[in-house]
């Protein structure tokens, strides 16, 4: 029995993790492998990605690493061009580099700001720019933008470059599916919900709750409706659902994986 991604090159970003356990690149190089697609694993450094290597190599998957500043075009357009040079074409792309920064306007100074749009929406056009001339040649592909509940609604913390960032990644993937489907190419969202992944005890801990890393785990869980956080696996899932043929008529829209947590009104 074949894989769903049988013979597909995916270019995934941000492919490593802070941490040991499931950051979404990770777990997504790790699944996508598992249904049968070439990676092209993308990061800033290769540390991060020694352990995305070995999930993938213990079942046999095909995996390429790649170093890359996705915030940088020159280093984005030679990634590309290397993917196609090893592998021939690019059938899925999934855009996850990304990250929070805490304050509104007021106390956020302006570098902090620019880095915020830079992080999570210029990375994001800048990798669309550079594969979609080659899915259009090809006549078809996919591509997953990651999102982020901050973008729908209020999360608990003031993160305002982050939430407007978020909620940008969204229109674009709906206007980039929209134009871009007549030439046989989907383009959707993915919104992870307040995900347990290295993420939170590396990074978030600090930034939200003095570095009580359990007590924002608490806090975070209580505000799903399902009672448990997911993980990288979960947002993996989504992603292999929204790339198969499974959904193929399915574009410019995006799927929510939270918990239930955005449908609450408090």
């Amino acid at each position: 029995m074949t894989g769903r991604l049988e013979g597909k090159v995916a270019i995934i970003t941000g492919a490593g993790c802070v941490g040991p356990g499931w950051g979404n690149g990770r777990a997504e190089c790790v699944r996508f492998a598992q249904e049968g697609a070439k990676i092209f694993a993308v990061d800033l450094n290769s540390e991060p990605m020694d352990e995305t290597l070995e999930k993938v190599a213990d079942f046999g998957g095909e995996i390429e690493t790649h170093l890359c500043d996705v915030t940088d075009k020159s280093q984005v357009d030679k990634m590309v061009e290397a993917c196609v040079e090893r592998f021939g074409r690019v059938d899925i792309l999934i855009n996850n580099v990304g990250g929070s920064a805490h304050g509104g306007p007021v106390e956020m100074d302006e570098d902090t700001w620019d880095h915020q749009m830079a992080f999570n929406v210029k990375s994001v056009y800048l990798c669309c720019k550079a594969v979609l001339p080659i899915m259009e040649k090809q006549g078809s592909g996919v591509i997953i933008n990651t999102g982020s509940s901050a973008g729908l609604r209020w999360t608990g913390v003031p993160q305002s470059a982050y939430a407007a960032a978020k909620a940008g990644i969204i229109h674009f993937s709906r206007v980039l599916g929209v134009q871009y489907a007549p030439k046989g190419i989907r383009v959707c969202t993915v919104i992870p919900g307040q995900m347990h992944t290295p993420m939170v005890a590396a990074r978030l801990a600090d930034q939200h709750a003095g570095g009580d890393v359990e007590g924002l785990l608490k806090k975070r869980q209580a505000r799903i409706p399902l009672g448990f956080m997911g993980d990288g696996r979960d947002i993996a899932n989504a992603a292999l659902f929204l790339c198969s043929d499974e959904a193929r008529f399915i574009t410019a829209t995006e799927l929510v994986v939270d918990g239930g947590m955005t449908a609450r009104c408090d």
